[in-house]
């Protein structure tokens, strides 16, 4: 989406220059990166956006101080791709907020309405159109969005409130009121580019998706003036140099404001900082144009015949025939032509994972791998475009890479640091990736009786599915039956209440305020500190949707005045399918990624940081994932699923046995995944980094990579690389995932593991890290949560520490 994701658009929203992945970047949109599937194929998600555009970003060139960017928190989880800115002078801009956004208490009813059954859903459409028509409120609770055309006024409100507060600070002397009127910029732009870049990936209604992509380009244009603006800049520099900032926060405000204007070039003579603002926008709709091209050109083959696919995944293709003679002598009589009945595998990520997994015929998976692999042809000139771009940008802003600029701000400092952790790393697990792959080639030659076959790319998913299901016999379906997404629901609220003793009510929307019957909103609840937070769930899959799992910020968190905080709204968005009226019922890697994702609903929803530009997921990119990829444990504990994973008919919980088997069915290749997060680490911090000639040739290049650091094939042909968006929205951020991975492993072990649902544990959790989103130095951070060996000093940064990682991956 974050995510997701333009470029950085001004200082006052912190992210990054050139269109990559940031600090401020990471805020809003949040998703899980490519995980299981081929090894060049994402087999988790799509990793685009239905409608992409750039968009506010914590990786997007140039996302400045004041907006940190939608894409932050469109957060997804890594996949396996490589197939995923207290009181105010001016009035504040919540206007708009239907009641029940603020620190209110709205009426709630039981947690076992939450979900309704699609048959329930089903009837409620024609209720919910004809409520629709006549809307109390406007979208997300927002009044002036009661109509697609709504969001036209909503960027010239948002225009005519920032150009108010721009004057405002204009009279101000040096003082905190500066910080907090920069501050109220970023959050009347981002409350405009969160809900535009939520709609236009969820909305059923083309005229909201259209007028929500308008609006983003719209305000994309304001921010780049809020970018280049010298007198916020020169305000922000008083602000700093004077000493008139009394708290440890309003100080880090100033200089994350103060740095990335910076970041953006206004610092730079004119010349160079029109250079700047066009290679921002030109990278911006690269970043469109690569991730469009994903959407509209999968590939697709066509087999023949249609008993080639397994009966039962044949509904997953389209149906397609060709016309077929009876024998050769009527070849010549047309009326004896018969009709051969084939499947047309489109080659999208989802698709191609499912054909991966369940062919057994080795030709079929080798030709829709190559095509999933090598489209789209066109983006190959699109990236070479980008990598020239962001190098230039780089340059011009007196870097010697655009890796090098892109981390620069983060704790890791410095690209040359980044790329000696994974080389360490890529040298570490290669012997034990190398076993892996040797077993999973003598598993092969002895199904095939095939003494010196050769294992192949295509042949990943489908082996190690057969593997681990006759080592661990554990039927997909059965296990199923314990996680009907009710249940699944319920278990995020047995989360919340025994760690930090609070509750997710749902609360009835006014009309107009949601976007689709399936929606529910729910309010998290503490018994004594009232409402925490408002999330909204829209989890079943329909077409046009986001076609994976993220997490969307509309609204973070801020001090409003002593007695009032403005509470922190977000979205979780999945696609889950139900049919035969029932709810969905969940596979286990489904489980782990509404954990995932939930990890990142409880950054937002808990932090309770001074400024909205700190607020939740809104923090330094290598721990941006760390909450997500923490809650992925809690999916694989015993003590946690006996709590929800009940029988459906008897309601006996799910057996220890059942999940030790999974655990152990998941540990069975643990290094072939972690080499192919490494691979893809390096693969990104490589296109972007110094290069030697131009343009660069990466496909050789990401072929001699995939040679160097992983113990498979590559297939001559492919470029599964062009399909890979995390280049434009972590681009030369990937590594984020590795880091955010040490460290979640490493506070399992030394804060969780031993009691997961205490309320101790709970209570170091949001007390020693999620309350402070960004608004703390990150290492300080980890290393008063969980210890001083959490991290490690390497030349001018800082890794993680891997020895928790290794022993969980049995190094």
């Amino acid at each position: 989406m974050s995510n997701e994701v333009i470029k950085r658009p001004f200082g006052l929203i912190p992210a990054q220059g050139g269109g990559g992945a940031s600090s401020s970047a990471f805020s809003l949109v949040r998703r899980r990166p490519p995980r299981r599937g081929p090894p060049y194929t994402n087999t988790t998600e799509s990793t685009v956006a239905p409608h992409p555009l750039p968009s506010h970003s914590s990786h997007t060139p140039g996302r400045g101080s004041i907006t940190r960017r939608a894409a932050a928190r469109r957060r997804r989880r890594p996949g396996k791709q490589p197939y995923c800115p207290l009181p105010r002078t001016p009035p504040t801009f919540t206007s708009h907020l239907s009641p029940g956004l603020v620190n209110r208490a709205p009426t709630r009813t039981p947690m076992a309405m939450m979900l309704r059954a699609a048959a329930i859903r089903r009837a409620a459409v024609a209720a919910y159109s004809t409520a629709a028509a006549r809307p109390e409120t406007g979208l997300y609770g927002f009044d002036v969005l009661r109509t697609a055309k709504g969001f036209r006024r909503f960027v010239d409100e948002a225009i005519q409130r920032s150009d108010e507060l721009v004057a405002h600070i204009a009279r101000l002397p040096p003082s905190a009121e500066i910080v907090n009127a920069m501050d109220e910029i970023s959050n009347t732009v981002c409350s405009v580019i969160d809900s535009a870049e939520l709609c236009r990936n969820t909305h059923p209604d083309r005229e909201f998706v259209e007028e929500g992509d308008k609006a983003s380009m719209r305000i994309y244009e304001h921010l780049q003036y809020l970018n280049t603006n010298t007198t916020l800049y020169n305000a922000i520099l008083k602000a700093e140099s004077e000493g008139v900032l009394l708290t440890e926060e309003a100080r880090k405000a100033a200089n994350h404001l103060r740095v990335d204007f910076e970041k953006g070039g206004i610092h730079l003579p004119k010349d160079k900082l029109e250079r700047v603002n066009q290679l921002n926008l030109a990278i911006a709709q690269l970043g469109r144009k690569f991730n469009e091209n994903i959407m509209i050109k999968p590939g697709f083959v066509d087999i023949y015949p249609a008993s080639r696919i397994p009966r039962n995944i044949q509904h997953n293709f389209k149906s397609i025939s060709r016309s077929r003679q009876s024998s050769v002598a009527e070849q010549s009589n047309p009326v004896n032509t018969t009709r051969q009945k084939g499947l047309r595998i489109l080659t999208d990520s989802g698709t191609l994972s499912s054909a991966l997994r369940w062919v057994a015929d080795e030709e079929v998976r080798r030709q829709v791998f190559i095509a999933g692999n090598s489209e789209p042809r066109e983006n190959i000139g699109v990236l070479d475009e980008l990598i020239d771009s962001r190098d230039e940008f780089a340059k011009t802003m007196g870097c010697k890479s655009y890796a090098e600029f892109a981390i620069r701000p983060n704790m890791a400092a410095s690209a040359d640091v980044v790329m000696a952790f994974l080389n360490e790393m890529s040298h570490i697990v290669r012997h034990k990736a190398d076993e892996e792959f040797n077993t999973i080639r003598d598993f092969k030659r002895r199904i095939c009786n095939q003494k010196s076959a050769d294992l192949e790319p295509w042949d990943e998913d489908y082996f190690i599915g057969m593997m681990k299901s006759s080592a661990h016999s554990v039927d997909p379906s059965v296990v199923a039956s314990y996680f009907p997404l009710s249940q699944c629901i319920k278990g995020l609220n047995v989360l919340v209440e025994s760690l930090f003793g609070a509750t997710f009510n749902q609360i009835p929307m006014a009309d107009g305020e949601s976007w689709h019957p399936d929606v529910i909103k729910l309010s998290l609840h503490h018994p004594d500190q009232g409402d925490l937070g408002f999330m909204y769930l829209d989890l079943y899959s329909r077409k046009g949707k986001y076609p994976g799992c993220a997490h969307f910020a509309i609204r973070g968190g801020r001090r409003l005045s002593d007695l009032e905080y403005q509470l922190p709204i977000i979205a979780l968005v999945c696609n889950f399918s139900s049919s035969r009226g029932l709810t969905a019922r969940l596979n286990h890697w489904d489980v782990e990624t509404l954990f995932h994702e939930f990890g990142h609903a409880l950054h937002s929803l808990l932090s309770r940081t001074e400024y909205q530009h700190f607020s939740g997921t809104r923090v330094a990119l290598d721990i941006a994932e760390t909450p997500s990829n923490l809650f992925e444990f809690y999916a694989w504990d015993y003590r946690v699923l006996r709590t929800f994973a009940l029988d459906e008919t008897t309601g006996d919980p799910i057996p220890e046995k059942m999940v030790k088997a999974l655990n152990a069915s998941r540990n069975m290749f643990p290094a072939t995944e972690l080499q192919r997060q490494i691979f893809y680490s390096i693969m990104d911090l490589t296109l972007f980094g110094e290069h030697t000639s131009k343009p660069m040739d990466t496909i050789s290049a990401v072929a001699d990579l995939n040679r160097k650091h992983t113990s498979w094939n590559h297939v001559e042909g492919t470029h599964w690389h062009t399909r890979f968006s995390h280049l434009i929205n972590y681009g030369a951020g990937y590594y984020s995932y590795l880091y955010a991975r040490c460290f979640a492993t490493t506070i399992w072990h030394e804060v969780c593991q031993d009691d997961p649902l205490s309320r101790s544990t709970g209570s170091a959790l949001r007390e020693k890290f999620l309350r402070y989103g960004g608004a703390k130095d990150p290492s300080s951070l980890l290393k008063d949560f969980v210890g001083d060996s959490v991290i490690r000093n390497s030349g001018s940064g800082i890794i993680p520490d891997i020895s928790s990682l290794r022993k969980e991956v049995s190094l």
